[in-house]
């Protein structure tokens, strides 16, 4: 059942940003529906994250290191940001996808906090990627602009895929955390792309939207198939597919 929308900015951002980081806002938890509400400011707490991990990059290139350790700092910020949150669920979907035989199984594997091989190949990919994509943007103004866009732009590819898809269990964050509407997933899709044009430009923040919809579309679907829904595992590798894709779409264009 569709949650009321949250529209209160602060309210709104703090419940966000307790979902998706490890910054201390206060609160013990996610109240039902409250979460789904805040979808919206998905994106504005992603962009923060990426600043972040921007002015590392600043502090490290501005010290003399090599771009690459510039850019290993910056990942490594963002990490400390968010605590791991998308990594762990990138690692936890690689290992019950891959690992387990059945639905089950999978979703057995998922709730699981030991890593296997899947998980650990998931997580050197996705660091990597993003060590390397960042490293070749090399200026610190670009590495600003792609890190605050793709931060808007995952966090904002979370709310279509809760509102269009349910919870694969009937426990767990994402079936407490309540079911968006469609407008409402809307929203934080249209606050995501307004970062994103401001922090690359209207053109080349088309072209993200429709790569981190593709991105989105390709996990989810994955996710119905393999468990019949989506879990909060998934909505972190979705975070973490459309970040690893539109970093690499940048350093490339």
């Amino acid at each position: 059942m569709s949650s009321e929308i949250d529209r209160n900015p602060l309210s709104a951002l703090r419940t966000a940003a307790m979902f998706l980081t490890r910054i201390p806002v206060g609160g013990g938890g996610h109240a039902g529906g409250a979460l789904a509400g805040a979808v919206w400011a998905f994106p504005a707490v992603g962009a923060l994250v990426g600043f972040g991990g921007a002015a590392a990059f600043y502090l490290a290139d501005s010290m003399g290191l090599p771009v690459a350790l510039s850019a290993a700092i910056a990942v490594a910020g963002m990490y400390l940001v968010t605590g791991g949150l998308h990594e762990d669920g990138l690692a936890d979907v690689a290992d019950g996808f891959g690992g387990g035989s059945s639905r089950e199984r999978k979703l057995a594997i998922m709730r699981d906090s030991r890593i296997g091989s899947y998980g650990v190949a998931a997580l050197v990919f996705s660091i990597l990627a993003r060590v390397l994509a960042v490293a070749s943007l090399g200026e610190p103004g670009a590495v600003c602009a792609a890190l605050i866009g793709a931060g808007a732009c995952s966090r904002a590819a979370i709310g279509p895929v809760m509102a269009l898809m349910g919870p694969a269990r009937t426990d767990g964050l994402s079936a407490a955390a309540g079911r968006p509407s469609v407008g409402q997933a809307a929203a934080g899709v249209a606050v995501g792309f307004a970062i994103a044009a401001f922090a690359v430009g209207f053109g080349e923040a088309l072209f993200l939207a429709a790569l981190a919809a593709a991105v989105a579309f390709l996990i989810a679907g994955l996710a119905k198939r393999q468990i019949g829904g989506q879990t909060g595992d998934v909505l972190g590798t979705v975070a973490q597919g459309v970040e690893i894709a539109v970093l690499i779409a940048l350093s490339a264009r």
